[in-house]
């Protein structure tokens, strides 16, 4: 059996170190991933078989995150040593929640830190309702951690760099805070055990063994979350860790179970897939972790599973079977996509909490050259089939590639693929807001079309008004032709020719929200036709509408910024400085220490939206954004926006 663990973590808080370290423990070092992607490092410890999976830290690949934990039997959250830096760490601890996977929080550079370690962990459980438990203190000397205590043997070890830590006699000094940190920590293990707590209000001491026992209970049951420390660049706290992982952890059994009670399966899987990449000359690279042993022939999804590798890129040798919870690659297997939980006759989507996040911008993408427009957008449906939080379609206005990122970063990592697997590379620009038109007042307009060019000529005469309709109502047509003036059956023309107008008004821009009723007209025996009347309809709504008062319309986006509460009051000027409106805010239901901060924003800021939103909030915040209405646009702003468009190309 192989047990899987996911590292997870902001930038700069050794993520990458402390996978390298656990990995040295069998002394190969691990391949490195490529940028926003995840790595899985084997290793064996005393004996048992583990895989480490290193995800990116960047919270523009906080999905990436979220296809570790679909794999992962626990998660080892990195924390920096500073309180005000516990913010940081509020994304994973909410993904964690929310995915129910055991977690233990590793504060990590405990070389560097000044301040008290339970004041980070006081900043930490602001944002999540598990209690978080400190497992170890930490010993210092000249205001310097060179050691650390561990509350449930009560042994004491000293910091050696790059060596495993001394056993030591307990500090004097750290005594009492070790005797009140202990006893925090039996109070709360007894919450969820009756025997220790029958032990602890007899004052006896409970063994060792017994508080490990409860420990991996409370692990297991997602109760509590275990707080260890260490230094990954020296090499400090890493076989604590471990060990702590060794005894706690739960296999890939109960990840078996959970996945299919998260996804409401009958039956549980036998795999998961839960990663992926495109390699030049090799295709696509799934990464599939096995829930229970799995010959290479057997089918997965109904289908022949493609051929097993290691998941170490390095080694190229090919698997006859994938043992109880190994994570093995799988190329030729185009049935399978990741984010699919897999048994021997079927897929089935993996349980919503993994679903990617809304990208918080948009850019459209054109080639180089106009020749290679099909490529690229061959090579972008191919990425996004790997890249959960990637969205592809096409801009409505000029055909080209219109692509949902969640950031700069997410922009430049896809860019390098596109020129390292594809061979292309690719311009982006901001695609323009949706502007509308309507008309502020009534007009009739009468309009004769009449052409005569050899034989049947055309005619058709069609009289009309063209007025303001309620806002939201769109197109609206109607008639009041009496007398057979204009046939029943050329009605539907002049209506087709009205909302051929309606594509490109006097402003530029499609418009919405007009009411066209025909009132009246003439028609020809011989020369009269659904054309001729078209083409009538179409001319007199457009020199109708040039009449009517046109005015822009900009649309409003109803936005939902989701925040830790520590930021809340930086939100509100962001609002204002994009000239929203603030609705107001609460508390996230779903996240501890969140809100959720609802405006009215118009569509023009959202491009900005998102990195405002990060610099305001030290780059965990993101946003949601729903079209609500539209609103007009007078003045200034909307003559610059009017004589921009005019000037671009058709």
């Amino acid at each position: 059996m192989t047990r899987a663990i996911a590292i997870l973590g902001a930038s700069n808080t050794g993520k990458s170190t402390l996978v390298d370290r656990i990995r040295a423990l069998e002394g190969k070092p691990p391949a490195p991933a490529g940028p926003g992607e995840l790595r899985v490092a084997s290793l064996t410890h005393l004996g048992e078989d583990w895989q480490a999976i290193d995800t990116p830290g960047s919270i523009e690949f906080l999905s990436v995150a979220a296809d570790a934990l679909l794999a992962a039997d626990a998660a080892v959250i990195c924390v920096s040593p500073d309180p005000d830096a516990a913010v940081l760490a509020a994304p994973y601890l909410r993904l964690v929640e929310r995915s129910g996977t055991p977690a233990l929080v590793f504060v990590n550079r405990m070389d560097e830190a000044v301040g008290r370690l339970r004041d980070v962990v006081a900043a930490l459980q602001d944002y999540t309702p598990r209690p978080i438990v400190l497992r170890q203190v930490p010993i210092r000397r000249d205001g310097h951690v060179v050691g650390a205590v561990d509350l449930v043997s009560e042994r004491a070890w000293a910091y050696r760099e790059g060596e495993p830590s001394r056993l030591i006699e307990i500090p004097k000094e750290v005594t009492e805070r070790e005797r009140e940190a202990r006893g925090d920590l039996l109070e709360h293990l007894s919450s969820f055990d009756d025997h220790l707590l029958e032990e602890l209000i007899e004052d006896q001491t409970p063994p060792s063994a017994e508080v490990y026992a409860i420990c991996a209970q409370v692990l297991g049951a997602r109760t509590a979350m275990p707080a260890l420390i260490g230094s990954a660049a020296h090499g400090n706290g890493i076989t604590r860790l471990m060990k702590a992982l060794r005894h706690e952890a739960p296999g890939p059994a109960a990840l078996r179970d959970r996945l299919r009670e998260q996804a409401g399966l009958d039956a549980a899987p036998s795999a998961v897939v839960f990663s992926g990449a495109h390699r030049k000359h090799l295709g696509r690279a799934l990464l599939l972790r096995a829930l229970e042993p799995l010959p290479a022939n057997r089918p997965l999804g109904g289908r022949a599973p493609g051929q097993f590798g290691c998941a170490d890129p390095r080694d190229g040798r090919h698997l006859d079977a994938a043992a109880d919870g190994e994570i093995v690659s799988l190329v030729k297997a185009d049935h399978l996509t990741p984010g699919l939980l897999v048994t021997g006759a079927g897929t089935f989507p993996a349980p919503a909490w993994h679903r990617a996040p809304r990208p918080q911008t948009r850019r459209i993408l054109e080639p180089m050259t106009e020749r290679e427009g099909v490529k690229l957008s061959g090579a972008l449906a191919t990425l996004a089939e790997t890249d959960g939080a990637l969205r592809v379609g096409q801009d409505p206005v000029t055909g080209a590639a219109l692509i949902g990122i969640q950031g700069p970063l997410h922009l430049r990592v896809l860019r390098q693929r596109l020129k390292e697997t594809f061979g292309l590379e690719a311009r982006d620009s901001v695609p323009p807001p949706a502007y509308r038109e309507t008309v502020t007042r009534p007009h009739d307009q009468a309009y004769r079309h009449k052409k005569q060019t050899g034989g049947a000529g055309q005619f058709a005469d069609v009289k009309l008004t063209v007025a303001p309709g309620a806002r939201g109502a769109g197109f609206v047509f109607s008639e009041l032709v009496k007398g057979g003036a204009v046939p029943r059956n050329y009605i539907p023309a002049v209506e087709q020719g009205a909302r051929d107008a309606m594509e490109r008004g006097p402003l530029g821009f499609p418009v919405i929200d007009v009411a066209v009723v025909l009132t009246d007209g003439l028609h020809h025996a011989v020369d009269s036709s659904e054309m001729a009347f078209r083409i009538a309809g179409r001319r007199a709504v457009g020199e109708a509408l040039r009449e009517a008062a046109p005015v822009l319309l900009q649309p409003v986006f109803k936005v939902a910024i989701h925040a830790p509460a520590a930021f809340t009051g930086a939100i509100s000027p962001i609002v204002s400085a994009h000239l929203g409106q603030v609705l107001g805010f609460d508390a996230d239901p779903d996240a501890k220490g969140w809100e959720v901060f609802a405006a009215l924003i118009p569509g023009a800021a959202l491009a900005d939206l998102a990195n405002d939103i990060r610099a305001a909030t030290q780059g965990v915040g993101s946003f949601e954004a729903a079209f609500d209405h539209y609103e007009e646009l007078h003045g200034k702003a909307a003559e610059r926006i009017v004589q921009d468009h005019a000037r671009e190309p058709a």
